[in-house]
């Protein structure tokens, strides 16, 4: 049974990096962009982490795998607001691109 859970976690992992690769394409905008990446990357680790732990055989493994999650849910987010911000300082066309579509 915790074999089966694991496994449908990284599915649903993969599924959702999946999905967040369509957005990448499809957005023209850079903080568009952006959004779909960072929700993907901290949802899709997420989910493909637990089920890293879920399949783990080890209590060692386990736990590092749940400290590298800890790790990227602490840096993802902080790092995608910091180039979301370097983008917003340095586009000086940021009033019109936002005006277009």
């Amino acid at each position: 049974m915790n074999n089966i859970v694991g496994v449908i976690f990284v599915l649903v992992g993969m599924f959702v990096f999946a999905v967040s690769v369509l957005g990448l394409y499809r957005f023209h905008y850079t903080l568009n962009r952006m959004h779909t990446v960072a929700l993907a990357d901290t949802l899709g680790t997420a989910l493909v982490m637990i089920g890293l732990i879920l399949l783990g055989l080890d209590i060692f493994h386990m736990l590092k795998l749940f400290l590298v999650l800890l790790f990227l849910w602490i840096t993802s987010p902080v790092s995608s607001h910091l180039i979301s911000k370097a983008e917003i300082l340095t586009n000086l066309y940021l009033e019109e691109r936002m005006k277009q579509k």
